[in-house]
């Protein structure tokens, strides 16, 4: 029973890796469907009018047709001749569109996929030197004590702004990269703990 549940997971999983970083990069093109929707909309509602299909159900066959996509893209890519197209198709095509890599990573992030990653730990980072905090990754650090950090934007993570900043205004938290992550997408809903442990950290100080 538990090696099926571990293969459902890791293969829907591995579905969600493949498509949802393709799905975000061709996000930017939404708003030309969204035209060509608007357009064929009067069609649209005297198909669903004639038919008879509810809304609720046509949202839910949705739902389980795109789940169901993922698990069995999870499942192709597990096999030999899966996996080496997928690999040849993000190489040769994927890796060459700007932000690929970076949404990936996030993605992988987001659903702790990735054992080893430039995103090593969660801080709050007094990015202006003064009381005002961001949640930010640490990225790399340095030999006089400063580090490198990446500040998210929420509730897209897959843009945000570089710093550069000494040491001492970069406070580091004791909290995942997956909590962290969540708390960024849901604009700094569930972001308690975060601030309670840098709160700890203050009064131990």
């Amino acid at each position: 029973m538990l090696k099926l549940k571990h293969f459902l997971k890791t293969s829907l999983l591995g579905g969600v890796v493949v498509i949802l970083p393709v799905a975000i990069l061709l996000s930017v093109s939404v708003w030309v469907f969204n035209l060509v929707a608007s357009w064929i909309q009067p069609i649209t509602n005297i198909v669903i009018k004639d038919s008879q299909i509810n809304e609720f159900i046509a949202e839910s066959f949705v739902i389980i047709l795109i789940l169901t996509t993922c698990f069995f893209v999870g499942l192709l890519v597990r096999t030999r001749l899966g996996g080496f197209f997928y690999r040849l198709v993000e190489t040769r095509i994927l890796r060459l569109a700007p932000g690929y890599s970076m949404i990936k990573e996030t993605v992988l992030q987001l659903f702790g996929s990735r054992k080893n990653s430039p995103f090593s730990s969660v801080a709050l980072a007094q990015i202006f030197c003064n009381s005002t905090l961001a949640t930010c990754f640490i990225t790399d650090t340095h030999e006089n004590g400063s580090y490198t950090v990446f500040v998210p934007t929420g509730p897209n993570p897959t843009s945000g702004l570089i710093y550069h900043l000494e040491g001492k205004y970069v406070h580091l938290v004791e909290i995942s990269v997956q909590e962290a992550m969540r708390t960024i997408i849901s604009c700094g809903a569930g972001s308690e703990k975060l601030v309670n442990q840098y709160g700890a950290n203050v009064s131990n100080t």
